[in-house]
């Protein structure tokens, strides 16, 4: 049986490693922040220690105990927790990394609970590293696929999918939508056009190739 000197420290390691964790969540405002990160870690642990320890007392030549068992139901049982912070936003899922990384969380309390302390510190250091050090990474990619929407104010009457495609050449098949509106003043009209997803380099392309037409007042692509 362990001390309590140990079994304190572990509890502590598995709050402090939970709470690194926790910092980056709670720095995007989500709602599995700081708290919820520590105590799944903290909590993890303690059914870890629990399960390889807890029972000692009952053990005999006839009792047998598999300390796995309790342990296991952490990983199936933490994906409740971490649907709780999946959510669907206009059509887009939010909080897949959270959930993942309450998941890593728990794992990294069994690692702690079971006096893996270096393979936790190391599993620490590396999840750091991929939901911070990597999110910049995949924005860039991200960015990249998202479809882009470009503003042009035009002379009525003048924008047309035929004329893009005169201006645009192989370029307009990368529209999606056309949306085209009266000026407020009645000498222009609003021209809205969404692309799919393409390199920043082709967008640009596209805006210098229709800002050249003469029928074309301004071009600009939306934020």
């Amino acid at each position: 049986m362990l001390s309590d000197v140990s079994l304190s420290l572990r509890l502590l390691l598995a709050a402090l490693l939970g709470s690194l964790i926790g910092l980056e969540r709670e720095r995007l405002l989500w709602a599995a922040g700081l708290r919820t990160h520590m105590l799944v870690c903290v909590g993890s642990c303690l059914i870890m220690i629990v399960s390889a320890y807890g029972f000692n007392a009952v053990l005999g030549p006839h009792v047998i105990l598999d300390p796995s068992r309790v342990a296991a139901q952490v990983v199936s049982g933490i994906g409740f927790l971490g649907a709780g912070s999946i959510i669907l936003r206009n059509e887009v899922v939010k909080g897949l990394t959270t959930a993942a990384s309450l998941w890593a969380v728990a794992a990294l309390g069994l690692a702690v609970g079971s006096g893996l302390y270096f393979a936790s510190i190391a599993a620490t250091a590396i999840i750091l590293i991929i939901l911070a050090g990597l999110k910049p990474i995949e924005e860039r990619f991200r960015r990249q696929r998202l479809a882009v929407q470009l503003h042009l104010e035009v002379q009525p009457g003048a924008m047309s999918i035929g004329s893009l495609q005169a201006i645009l050449g192989w370029r307009a098949a990368r529209i999606k939508q056309l949306m085209v509106k009266s000026g407020e003043s009645g000498q222009t009209e609003t021209v809205t056009l969404v692309l799919g997803a393409q390199p920043a380099k082709d967008t640009d392309e596209m805006i210098r190739l229709l800002s050249s037409d003469p029928s074309v007042v301004s071009c600009t692509k939306a934020e």
